[in-house]
């Protein structure tokens, strides 16, 4: 027993050896340090603290702190906050608005959230934080926008490298081999609500996700991306033409699918945060024109009859997928059905009906009442997007979100599509407050793209629709029950990795910690990948958790990261 117990504290002592330093370890940085670093980056690093710090100690603001409260699930609080992550799960509620105002500002802990954060302005900032972790051997993350369900953008004790403020936008004509055409070069921090309102008056539309605050350049990006405009063009990753990065070395480096190329293929599709600091992408930009967009809602009065018309829109998804552009997102809660935004561009309003009659005619033999039913013609994608989601839409963050892709020949062959309906149904049997989205994109190759231009996984070029499961809990809902909901998801991901073989996950919205992560959010991909990433990060500077490579470090209880 004493041999057992001395090999395991000789093995604890050597993996602590091997750790990244944290505060309150004797070679943690001084403030002479970071004080030090301030001065190399310009005075441009920012001390992290948490959003609701507004509440706490002697100079907490009444009027902010009321203003917290009555939004705390609102996503904007946290877009432009240096450390702070969208998600609740990694709050895991150290610091919170809802005290007595004034209280102590002892209790409004820092958490996992980056110590400390350089407003990146250049290449030059970059490679200051990069030599800096590298020397105090520290946790180096990179946050954008914050919209981060895997939880790469923080770490404990880490310094953030914060590219939210390169905002620059600039129109201009690409020649290359494989595109000719319309582009646009962006700065990492561009959001989808800047850049679409800018190409709109160009007469141009970009692809872009549905959530407009998503950074057009972060891990949306770097993890494939998704949105309504993929049927027409394809996905976000494939999108780009060339990019600008300081890659773990300190190096400025310009990559497209000639130069650099292997880095360029990691970053478009191999998961964010992992290979590179993105400065700007160079993407294409498309001519804009008319879009027909539909809407259908109708309740559940009958459980049966419900689900049976659940399960008809899955059976006719072949047929919308088939349609060149077409695209569909749907919801379903235990009450409602709803198609929130059906996009198809260049169609006449005629033709979006046709397409969607023969569901229409399963749901009048269902005996089901529509109860909202709008077709019609938009002039531009943003009038589009704003008709369906709304240019005043709020979006929440109070929410734990798996998925599945779900391959094009399991709904094809059809003998299981039942019961793929009836695992559905199932997990609303078990957890009430959960909204399930099926979203219908065509994600097949572009013209221009092949397998090896990036790293995009690939499931999702035979895949029919993306499931993604979702539950919603309170803005105070205590981490042990958001941990609970995060073991319900990989549960339900588990139903449906068994019954849909060949599909797969999205690592933008799946899970941190799914035990297939290799297999579900990269496939086939891994191992090239996990050859890049000993390329161009050979020290593991960037680490990001499911990541190429993530399995040769441990974070250990006290939340410090160790080499395995």
């Amino acid at each position: 027993m004493l041999r057992l117990l001395y090999r395991y504290l000789g093995a604890s002592t050597e993996l602590k050896n091997n750790c990244k330093v944290i505060p309150g370890d004797r070679k943690w940085p001084g403030v002479p340090e970071w004080n030090a670093l301030n001065k190399t980056v310009g005075g441009r690093l920012i001390r992290g603290t948490p959003v609701a710090q507004v509440c706490y100690g002697p100079n907490a603001d009444a009027s902010k702190c009321s203003d917290l409260q009555s939004s705390w699930g609102v996503v904007d609080h946290f877009l432009n906050n240096p450390v702070a992550v969208i998600p609740p799960y990694w709050d895991n509620n150290t610091c919170h608005p809802f005290v007595p105002l004034g209280t102590d500002v002892s209790s409004c802990g820092i958490g996992n959230l980056a110590v400390y954060a350089i407003n990146v302005s250049d290449a030059a900032t970059v490679a200051a934080g990069i030599k800096f972790a590298r020397q105090k051997n520290i946790r180096l993350v990179i946050k954008n926008t914050g919209h981060d369900f895997l939880g790469g953008s923080q770490g404990l004790g880490s310094l953030a490298l914060w590219t939210h403020n390169l905002k620059d936008i600039k129109f201009l004509n690409y020649t290359s081999a494989t595109y000719n055409g319309p582009a646009v070069k962006i700065g990492a921090g561009v959001q989808f609500k800047e850049l679409s309102r800018l190409a709109e008056a160009r007469g141009l539309r970009v692809v872009g996700g549905s959530c407009p605050t998503v950074g057009a350049n972060g891990g949306w990006r770097q993890g494939g991306g998704h949105g309504p405009l993929v049927s027409a063009h394809g996905m976000g990753a494939d999108q780009t033409l060339e990019m600008e990065v300081v890659t773990a070395d300190g190096k400025l480096r310009s990559i497209s699918p000639t130069k650099d190329a292997d880095l360029f293929y990691a970053l478009n599709g191999g998961g964010a945060g992992n290979w590179a600091v993105v400065l700007s992408s160079t993407i294409k930009a498309h001519r804009d024109g008319p879009i027909a967009g539909s809407i259908l809602f109708f309740d559940n009065t009958h459980d049966d009859t419900y689900w049976a018309a659940v399960e008809a829109w899955t059976r006719h998804l072949p047929a919308l997928n088939s349609l060149p552009g077409f695209a569909s997102e749907i919801f379903i809660t235990q009450d409602v059905f709803a198609l929130d935004m059906a996009t198809w561009p260049g169609a006449t309003e005629a033709q979006m009906i046709e397409a969607l009659t023969p569901f229409y005619n399963s749901l009048k033999e269902l005996n089901i009442t529509i109860t909202k039913n709008e077709t019609a013609v938009q002039r531009t994608y943003v009038e589009h997007y704003n008709t369906y989601v709304g240019s005043d839409q709020i979006f929440t963050r109070n929410l734990t979100i798996g998925g599945r892709l779900i391959p094009r020949s399991f709904v094809e062959e059809g003998s299981l599509v039942s019961n793929l309906t009836s695992s559905i149904r199932t997990m609303f049997e078990s957890s009430p407050n959960t909204t399930i989205y099926y979203l219908g994109y065509n994600a097949s190759l572009p013209a221009g793209v092949t397998s090896q231009t990036n790293a995009i996984f690939p499931a999702w070029r035979e895949s029919l629709f993306l499931i993604n499961l979702v539950t919603w809990s309170d803005p105070m809902t205590p981490w042990s029950t958001l941990k609970d909901s995060l073991a319900t998801i990989n549960t339900w991901q588990q139903t449906l990795r068994e019954l849909t073989p060949g599909g797969g996950g999205y690592i933008n919205e799946g899970t941190f910690d799914e035990d297939t992560w290799k297999e579900d959010y990269f496939g086939g991909t891994y191992e090239k990948l996990a050859r890049i990433k000993k390329k161009y990060d050979p020290e593991h500077l960037l680490y990001v958790k499911p990541g190429v490579r993530a399995d040769e470090w441990v974070q250990l209880g006290d939340g410090r990261l160790c080499k395995v």
